[in-house]
């Protein structure tokens, strides 16, 4: 299974703004900068982010993005989840009714138990971990290397 770039790039833009926050709200367009990731891409992520109340935004030309929240209280497995929808490696865990055989499908149980294995390693690490993993990195947030060179655009 593959997170797509929604959780990749909302996680790094949450953990942006937590990192570049301190002296007022961050603004997308540096977001996009220091990410590599398009302005377009990003407004679009920060719209479900904002509704589930982790970021909050202030207009005007001081305006920009800030964390609605303590990092110690975002959970990453909260924003894969709020990004991708479903954590379910396959449909038949979240709807039996998919599959004709799922009642009895001996392989169902698996895909439950790793889907739920996945969800709360993810669980297990909280914004402020990165946070703390950043500073370690003298506070740069490195890129995956392959989005580096290509601008990581959508």
């Amino acid at each position: 299974m593959k997170l797509s770039t929604r959780s990749r790039y909302g996680t790094r833009m949450l953990l942006d703004i937590a990192i570049h926050g301190g002296s007022g709200p961050v603004r997308i367009g540096d977001i996009s900068q220091r990410q590599g990731v398009s302005v377009k891409y990003l407004e679009k992520l920060i719209r479900p982010l904002k509704q589930a109340r982790y970021v909050k935004s202030r207009r005007g030309p001081k305006g920009g993005h800030m964390l609605s929240r303590p990092p110690e209280e975002i959970f990453l497995g909260d924003v894969v989840k709020l990004l991708e929808g479903d954590l379910a490696l396959t449909e038949c865990v979240e709807d039996g009714t998919v599959c004709p055989v799922s009642e009895r499908c001996l392989t169902r149980n698996v895909w439950r138990e790793a889907s739920e294995a996945m969800y709360n390693r993810l669980q297990a690490v909280r914004l402020s971990d990165l946070i703390q993993d950043a500073t370690r990195l003298d506070g740069e947030l490195v890129l995956c290397p392959q989005h580096r060179g290509n601008g990581g655009n959508r």
